[in-house]
C-alpha cells in the first residue's frame, strides 16, 4: 500500500508544483504590468528578444507569398516611384541628402534607405528578392511602425517605389534625383 500511495502522491506533487508555478508566473506578470514599468514608450529598454520576436514569422510568411515585379525598370518607373517615395516614405526613411530627423527616435529605428549601411555598405534595399521589399511595403510589419500601404497605394505604385529603392545605389537619371531633392 505504501508504494502505491507514494507513486500517486509523486504525480500529485508534480501537478501541484506545475500549477503553482503557472499561477506564480501569471501573478508576477500581472503585478509587473499593473504596477511596474513595462517598455511601452519608444525610449524604453526593449523586452529581451523583442527585436527578434517577429523576424522569423515575417520571413516565413514573406517566403510563402513572394512575387516578382510585373514590369521592368525605366526612367518613368523611377520617377513615379520617387514621387510616391517623397510623399509617403521620406519622412521616416530619409532622402539622398538628409536622414529623417525623427527616425532615430522611433522604436525600432526606421532604416535610412539612402545612407550607406548593411553588410555590403550599400544604398537602398539590397535584398536579393525585390518581392520581399514589395511585401513589406504592401503589408507593413507589426510592432515596427511600418504601415501597410496596400490600402492607399496601388500594386503598380508599390512596385514603382520598391524598384526605385532596389536601384537606389545605381546611377539614377537626373530627373529622378531632382524629385528626390524636393
Amino acid at each position: 500500500m505504501a508504494s502505491r500511495a507514494g507513486s500517486g502522491s509523486g504525480f500529485g506533487r508534480f501537478l501541484l508544483g506545475f500549477l503553482s508555478g503557472l499561477v506564480l508566473v501569471v501573478a508576477g506578470l500581472t503585478v509587473y504590468f499593473k504596477f511596474g514599468k513595462p517598455p511601452v514608450a519608444v525610449a524604453d529598454k526593449p523586452f529581451p528578444f523583442e527585436k527578434r520576436m517577429l523576424r522569423h514569422p515575417v520571413n516565413l510568411r514573406v517566403d510563402r507569398e513572394l512575387t516578382g515585379p510585373p514590369f521592368g525598370t525605366s526612367q518613368d518607373v523611377f520617377e513615379a516611384g520617387a514621387h510616391i517615395y517623397m510623399a509617403d516614405c521620406a519622412s521616416c526613411h530619409g532622402t539622398p541628402q538628409n536622414d529623417a530627423p525623427f527616425a532615430k527616435h522611433m522604436y525600432p529605428k526606421a532604416p535610412q534607405l539612402w545612407k550607406r549601411g548593411g553588410q555590403d555598405n550599400s544604398i537602398g534595399i539590397t535584398e536579393t528578392e525585390t518581392g520581399r521589399s514589395y511585401w513589406k511595403v504592401a503589408h507593413g510589419i507589426r510592432l515596427t511602425g511600418m504601415p501597410a500601404y496596400s490600402n492607399t497605394l496601388t500594386e503598380t505604385q508599390i512596385w514603382q517605389v520598391t524598384l526605385l529603392l532596389k536601384h537606389a545605389g545605381d546611377k539614377l537619371p537626373d530627373p529622378v534625383l531632382a524629385i528626390l531633392k524636393q
